[in-house]
């Protein structure tokens, strides 16, 4: 990867590509107020450099005498912007020509194409933001639940961050007292309280591991599940499918094996990213194109968090159902007794046996669909679902890093129980530090930020 200047001034489309109401060419950098007044020409005819911070303005960017595009230019000073650098924002119209031609244009007088996430990066370089908080925007882009997006913007207000820097000063007071006592033991300072140094570390470990808890309810949030429905044909799999989405997305016909293909989408499930795979039914396959489908559903199948089994209750069970039983019982699943509108034939007793929860439902009738919802959502956490979790850890990096911290804070409360020296309890104290320091990237490498900052688009 070719490493370029960190005071480069940056320039790069901020908005989706394609066709849309207005796009944004956002140019971030020491020179970025000399490049809109090259290119920028406002109506009242003054330049960029003379505006007003936090102040928009109408006009055109223009080469020479050629106008690209109308615009509206925003200014942002710095210190107080995105990157703390001065910005600007031009708003061009959404059309993927004329915000090339805009770009093509800024870099020709000065910026160079920014790198992904550089724009973030350098909010983090720069101070304004700390690494958790900077992986927060990642978050907030991709989150996929309303609960996800809530989870991300309290980590980016710095959520997290606020209690690890709580944790991280106690741990400091604690580490100067320790060290004040090793470096100068003639001078009996303060004749070390073992006591509450205990009362604190046993403190922070339970709120460690309060952070912890919420861990796995916070990467399904961020992550969400996977889930497939399966059974065999005409069970009513798709019209399962387009009553969870609340949208006809397959294609529902009174002919077996009309799916012929995995359909995969994702659901919100009372604030649970579920993505959801619809598959082609189990059967013998009658040509390539099915064998084909059938060995992918089958895939999905191994590999979901969760199945959910389909039977047609207006016929009795077949060897095909038996078979889907019998295949899946080691996973976490399900079972849907469907068309209950219709006469029961069904056996039903054969599968309660089987199955620790039924669920009767007509995904053509919509009937029972809030029930199937909630089996979900309660199977996913047990039970214990909630959404007011003041700190909700969900990136695995910070996982990892509360982890190894725990793991170091036992270490030194076994050594003050046990009365070992104090050299020990101060060394796990000070690598604990360090593993919260690695979340808010107080220390990082090259690398580290190489790979969190990949993950984040160009004009981010």
């Amino acid at each position: 990867m070719v490493k370029h200047d960190i005071n480069d001034t940056i320039a790069a489309i901020a908005t989706g590509v394609g066709e849309s109401g207005i796009g944004i060419v956002r140019i971030s950098g020491k020179d970025a107020l000399a490049v809109a007044d090259r290119i920028f020409v406002s109506r009242d005819r003054k330049n960029p450099s003379t505006f007003k911070t936090y102040t928009t303005h109408y006009g055109w960017v223009a080469a020479g005498s050629k106008v690209i595009d109308e615009v509206i230019l925003t200014v942002m000073r710095a210190p107080k912007s995105y990157t703390k650098e001065d910005i600007i924002e031009i708003n061009c119209h959404g059309g993927i020509l004329a915000l090339r031609e805009v770009l093509d244009l800024v870099l020709e007088n000065g910026c160079r194409l920014a790198e992904p996430g550089e724009f973030t990066k350098r909010a983090f370089l720069n101070g304004r933001i700390d690494l958790a908080q900077a992986e927060a925007v990642l978050d907030i882009i991709h989150a996929k639940t309303d609960s996800a997006l809530k989870i991300s913007i309290e980590q980016l207000r710095g959520a997290l961050s606020s209690q690890i820097n709580k944790i991280r000063k106690v741990l400091l007071d604690i580490l100067g007292l320790l060290e004040a006592n090793i470096d100068f033991p003639e001078e009996e300072i303060s004749h070390i309280n073992s006591k509450e140094i205990l009362q604190k570390l046993n403190t922070i470990n339970n709120e460690l591991k309060d952070i912890l808890d919420t861990s796995k309810q916070g990467r399904i949030f961020r992550e969400g599940i996977n889930a497939v429905i399966c059974g065999k044909p005409n069970v009513g799999k798709s019209s399962l499918l387009n009553a969870l989405l609340k949208q006809e997305r397959s294609i529902v016909t009174p002919l077996a094996g009309t799916t012929r293909d995995t359909i995969e989408e994702i659901i919100d499930i009372k604030g649970i990213p579920i993505i959801i795979v619809d598959t082609a039914g189990i059967i013998e396959p009658r040509d390539l194109i099915e064998k084909k489908a059938i060995q992918r559903s089958r895939r999905y199948i191994d590999l979901a968090d969760l199945v959910i089994l389909l039977f047609d209750g207006s016929k009795r069970l077949t060897k095909e159902d038996e078979a889907l039983m019998k295949r899946i019982k080691r996973k976490n699943t399900l079972a849907i007794i469907n068309k209950i509108d219709l006469k029961q034939n069904i056996e039903k007793g054969r599968i309660q046996r089987r199955f620790n929860q039924v669920i009767n439902i007509s995904a053509k009738k919509l009937k029972n669909i809030d029930l199937l919802e909630s089996a979900i959502a309660n199977l996913v956490y047990n039970g214990k679902i909630s959404h007011s979790e003041p700190i909700m850890v969900s990136n695995l990096r910070h996982i990892e890093a509360i982890k190894r911290t725990q793991k170091l804070i036992a270490e030194a409360l076994n050594s003050l129980d046990n009365k070992l020296s104090l050299e020990f309890v101060a060394q796990d104290i000070k690598d604990a530090l360090g593993h919260l320091d690695d979340i808010l990237g107080r220390r990082f490498s090259e690398d580290l930020l190489d790979k969190i900052f990949s993950d984040f688009c160009i004009g981010k």
